[in-house]
């Protein structure tokens, strides 16, 4: 039995197997590997020490997913009044580009889904890079399904706009074949 898909229990064995997940999550709060390697620490942090408040028969990987969202909210709300200062660094940035086309592409695509709004970018990772259904996206994110398919679809638009695209099928279908089999469950 896949242990990211079936209700655990809360076992500290069942938080370690749901690391990858989480650290995918993060990533889309952070784009800084440590940054949201630290959100994660602290997501299982908290998930351990009110172990007591998860209900038996829910599913642990959308109540860590609930716990990181909010540890998120919080901390923003912390960075925004404290303001440590300049948001470009220039440390930050590469020296140098990529030679391989894809690598390149990838990049483009990466940075495409940071410029999108917050609940927007939750929802495209949540459904097409960890394929997390409609129902466990919308209690994650805490709204509606409807309005899950709705910022789904808003987001791929937003790629597609941002990265230039005309035709749908020249992006969608080669890019994200995980994507049909997520409609077909919506």
């Amino acid at each position: 039995m896949d242990p990211l898909r079936s209700t655990a229990n809360g076992t500290p064995s069942d938080f370690v197997n749901l690391i990858p997940a989480l650290r995918a999550f993060a990533r889309t709060f952070h784009s800084d590997p440590t940054d949201a390697d630290d959100l994660v620490q602290e997501t299982l942090t908290k998930g351990l020490a009110n172990l007591d408040k998860f209900e038996a028969g829910t599913r642990l990987k959308s109540w860590l997913f609930t716990i990181m969202r909010n540890a998120f909210y919080t901390r923003m709300k912390t960075y925004v009044r404290e303001a440590p200062g300049a948001l470009c660094c220039a440390s930050t940035r590469p020296t140098g580009e990529a030679t391989q086309e894809w690598t390149i592409r990838g990049k483009e695509v990466l940075a495409a889904i940071d410029r999108l709004p917050m609940s927007h970018r939750q929802v495209i990772i949540l459904i097409g890079v960890l394929g997390v259904s409609y129902e466990e996206t919308a209690d994650i994110c805490g709204c509606a399904i409807g309005t899950v398919k709705s910022r789904l679809n808003r987001a791929r638009t937003g790629l597609l706009h941002d990265l230039g695209e005309h035709s749908t099928e020249a992006v969608i279908e080669p890019a994200t074949r995980g994507f049909s089999q997520v409609d077909r469950r919506g």
